[in-house]
């Protein structure tokens, strides 16, 4: 599965603010964008006159960054939102959040999308009772995600059993913390998502 190996804490001095792509760290003062306020580089900290081009390009990377898609994969999502009737921006955003991965981390089973995508290939979660260890799979309205039963009684779910009574979750997911199970009641539309991007700029971008 091909996926981004660099230094994520560059992605968001990029961007000049946080996208929460390394957890707890992100809340501490190691947080890179809270120690150098400046992109990274030789030139980072020179004055930089954007194109409109370059701000629907950065845009378009920030979402990318923050749901950890590639090029490839981003691209079909878009293809798909624009066949959807609506709006192709938020109906690009519903698709992203519908994501396996992304659900688990909307979830609290992981701190970070990445580490969602880890615990999803290494096949500890089921999907409306199925084995899925897919990050790109859909969810649907109705389905169920569960910790699969070899995998709630290790030392990770245990201690993570604990914490989750306190975790909140968007209004179109419901979490059993002592179950460690959680359903999709609907599907998001954009007023449910949080995620503070400017879509309409990401499809100018595809509209070139």
């Amino acid at each position: 599965m091909a996926r981004y190996t660099g230094p994520v804490c560059r992605i968001c001095r990029r961007q000049g603010l946080k996208l929460f792509l390394k957890g707890e760290r992100c809340f501490g003062p190691k947080c890179a964008v809270e120690r150098r306020r400046y992109p990274p580089g030789e030139h980072g900290q020179g004055r930089r006159k954007v194109s409109e081009y370059g701000l629907q390009l950065a845009e378009k990377q920030k979402v990318r960054s923050i749901y950890g898609v590639l090029e490839r994969q981003f691209r079909k999502h878009f293809e798909e939102a624009e066949r959807r009737p609506g709006m192709t921006g938020a109906n690009l955003l519903s698709i992203l959040e519908r994501r396996f991965d992304n659900v688990v981390y909307r979830l609290g089973f992981a701190s970070s999308r990445s580490q969602a995508r880890q615990l999803v290939r290494h096949g500890h979660f089921s999907l409306s009772g199925k084995r899925t260890n897919i990050p790109s799979a859909l969810v649907s309205e109705g389905d169920v995600i569960t910790v699969r039963p070899r995998s709630s009684g290790n030392e990770y779910f245990g201690a993570l059993k604990g914490e989750m009574s306190q975790k909140s979750v968007p209004r179109w997911l419901v979490l059993d913390a002592a179950e460690l199970t959680g359903r999709v009641t609907q599907i998001p539309v954009r007023e449910d998502i949080d995620t503070a991007v400017n879509e309409q700029l990401v499809v100018e971008y595809y509209s070139r």
